[in-house]
């Protein structure tokens, strides 16, 4: 069985998240199976735009160069592409000098399934239903929906998370989605020495924060913040969450309703992940936002 450093981050990327293949996508649609492959092996020597996530992975990879071996980080290439059509992805990435060395092209099936064999902590991809059964599978997933990049160099890597259904389970958000706000106000207050269960990101969280612990921190190239609609008092349960867990992040911002992209903005983020899809789609022009399709707001209940 292959084993990994208990430390390492390990995320899996889809090559629709890591460059552009918006044109090549066009003729698969348009023309079918055999044109696409002719056009991406007319073109493999043609580099692929960088995608939406191009700028976060490349951040990721930086890490190694400020900690020494074994890596910290690794980012691994999960693709609906055969390996044959794959070859232009992977002459894109030698032309980035990005240090990806693992893949999986899966021939028009769904890379899901390696996952875990990779022991991946993070998968990001513009399909949703691959991110659906990433999730199913205990491992913290989003779709990619961004008009947006993030600086690709230099600075802190900086992380955005929504709370409930994220970093959370979702059951808070189901009293309020049930009840209402005078209900769930009343319910976090009663419970707020009970922590919350874990949603699907605690353990990515988890992760960063073993690679924040490396460094002085003053001087941590990672940065993480909470960004939440909840509101005083609902804020006291989330605090008490996070100490049971023995987790720290760097910023909790409560919004109590208010839209949350001027605060985004204002963080800097280079990456912000959230359940529900207005959160993400008011994001999505200004920041790299992640949908995670998980709980209550994603669900037909």
């Amino acid at each position: 069985m292959t084993t990994f450093p208990p430390e390492k981050l390990i995320v899996a990327i889809s090559s629709r998240a890591l460059f552009n293949l918006d044109n090549a996508h066009h003729v698969f649609e348009q023309e079918g199976l055999e044109a696409y492959s002719h056009y991406q092996i007319d073109n493999e020597q043609t580099p692929l735009e960088p995608g939406t996530a191009f700028a976060v992975v490349k951040k990721m990879l930086s890490l190694n160069d400020l900690l020494p071996e074994p890596l910290a980080v690794e980012v691994v290439l999960l693709s609906r592409n055969s390996a044959d059509t794959g070859l232009r992805v992977f002459n894109s990435i030698e032309h980035y000098q990005l240090p990806i060395s693992r893949a999986a092209f899966c021939g028009g099936e769904s890379p899901w399934r390696y996952i875990n064999a990779f022991g991946c902590q993070l998968f990001l991809s513009a399909e949703a239903e691959d991110v659906r059964m990433a999730l199913e599978n205990n491992v913290a997933a989003a779709t990619l929906v961004s008009r947006s990049q993030a600086d690709a160099e230099g600075g802190q890597l900086r992380f955005a998370f929504d709370g409930d259904a994220v970093l959370f389970s979702d059951e808070a958000e189901r009293v309020y989605k049930k009840d209402g706000l005078k209900a769930f106000t009343a319910s976090e207050r009663a419970a707020r020495n009970e922590p919350l269960q874990g949603g699907p990101f605690k353990n990515f969280l988890a992760a960063l924060q073993k690679l924040q612990r490396a460094f002085p921190a003053s001087e941590a190239p990672i940065r993480t913040a909470l960004v939440t609609a909840r509101s005083a008092p609902a804020h006291e349960r989330v605090i008490r969450t996070l100490r049971a867990w023995d987790i720290r992040i760097d910023e909790s911002i409560f919004l109590g309703g208010l839209t949350k992209t001027e605060f985004l903005r204002a963080y800097r983020a280079d990456v912000f992940f959230d359940d529900q899809e207005t959160h993400c789609d008011l994001a999505s022009a200004h920041v790299t936002t992640g949908h995670v399709p998980h709980g209550i707001a994603n669900s037909n209940e």
